[in-house]
């Protein structure tokens, strides 16, 4: 397909489109020399994106270089709600406080990857608890609610495959979609937002909030939706073997951030090339007729440069190589370091998030597949000695060829 607009091509050639309330009126729109506002929500449940947000960050991130101005919302109101799209159970609710630490916490993520700076287009960061909290429940009642058609939100995925499911639906997640669609209704007003984008599961919210501007405001706007990422072996993106890939540094070393990208299936390496770097189309095309590890390589360079910046790679390369290439201990600097509470080795791999439970451990230790220092432990009980800290006062664990970390007393 071709596109007018700088921007719908190069989300269509890079494999970012699934679905789009309007292709031709937005093509149309963004065609035009002045430049278009558009926004994606995130709630805040965490201090911290993860990878399984990346695409969406990436989307904002190509408006912007498009020439556009990208809004990245918060949900600072509606994180005390819950999203039920793709959930078999309602979300803990979080207290006030907590979400304020997580949106500071995700705003550092996305200084990576937005320019909060830019004199004439800046990215813009904004919390729906600014306005949601503001309404009276009554007036917003007696205003927007003749809009929705409990029906037809009964036939949108994220209300009809839970209840299929047959799990339960909160009549305060149920207003989920409403107080999104109001969102994109409030963010047209104030900052004249024609857009919101998000991943394929987000489709019935977003075509609420396109209706909704439609019949309050006599206005058009747009949705456009990424198709769900899943790896090759049909997982959902964004989980390690140990939880969630995320993008602060505090959460995960830039070290295992980067080995999380190399590790990627065989299959996946081209798609993921072209979704999560910004790598020429035909560089990628050459990456992909060449040696697979190499390009994995690539992959994992510049994924981890966009997420954490370039400085990093160099202490990367040289533990990678020392660890993989050469067999030897080396230089250990990029490993993540833990410090632990205990001296058991059982204890040390669940807090190192080597395994995720003590009996997995256990299973590992049997299995001839954790080493300390290089050296293969059979002892289940064993306890971490003095001389076990060789390294700087650290001591090196491993589980197979690729996961190591350095922990301390």
């Amino acid at each position: 397909m071709t596109f007018r607009s700088e921007f719908l091509q190069i989300l269509h050639d890079r494999g970012f489109i699934h679905q789009g309330t309007d292709m031709e009126g937005l093509d149309a729109l963004m065609s035009q020399k002045k430049p278009v506002v558009g926004y994606i929500g995130f709630d805040a449940t965490a201090d911290s994106l993860h990878v399984g947000n990346l695409v969406s960050v990436m989307l904002l991130r190509w408006l912007q270089k498009a020439g556009h101005q990208p809004i990245a919302l918060v949900g600072g109101a509606t994180t005390q709600v819950g999203d039920p799209s793709g959930k078999d159970a309602a979300r803990q609710v979080l207290e006030q406080a907590g979400i304020t630490n997580n949106i500071n916490g995700i705003k550092k993520n996305l200084e990576r990857f937005l320019d909060f700076e830019n004199s004439e287009r800046p990215a813009i960061l904004l919390d729906n608890a600014d306005w949601l909290l503001k309404l009276n429940y009554f007036d917003f009642l007696s205003k927007f609610g003749r809009h929705f058609s409990i029906n037809r939100m009964l036939t949108f995925d994220s209300v009809k495959l839970r209840l299929d499911r047959e799990q339960s639906l909160s009549f305060l997640e149920f207003n989920y979609m409403i107080l999104q669609a109001y969102d994109f209704h409030h963010l047209h007003q104030t900052h004249n937002c024609q857009l919101q984008m998000g991943g394929s599961d987000q489709w019935g919210n977003i075509v609420n909030g396109v209706e909704l501007t439609r019949r309050v405001l006599n206005q058009s706007v747009f949705g456009l939706t990424s198709p769900l990422i899943t790896q090759a072996n049909g997982e959902k993106m964004g989980k390690s073997v140990n939880g969630a890939v995320w993008l602060s540094a505090d959460k995960l070393s830039p070290y295992e951030y980067w080995q999380f990208w190399r590790n990627t299936d065989d299959a996946d390496v081209g798609r993921y090339l072209r979704l999560f770097t910004e790598l020429p189309l035909d560089e990628i095309s050459e990456l992909e007729g060449s040696d697979i590890n190499e390009a994995k390589k690539k992959l994992a360079d510049e994924a981890t440069t966009l997420a954490h910046g370039s400085d990093c790679l160099e202490a990367i390369h040289a533990a990678v190589s020392e660890l993989f290439e050469h067999g030897s201990s080396g230089s250990l600097d990029s490993l993540p370091v833990v410090t632990l509470d205990t001296l058991s080795l059982i204890e040390a791999l669940v807090t190192a998030t080597l395994t995720p439970s003590k009996t997995e451990a256990r299973r590992l230790i049997r299995g001839g597949g954790v080493r300390l220092n290089d050296v293969a432990v059979s002892d289940e009980n064993y306890q971490l000695q003095p001389d076990d800290f060789v390294h700087d006062a650290r001591a090196k664990l491993s589980v197979g060829k690729k996961r190591h970390v350095l922990v301390k007393s």
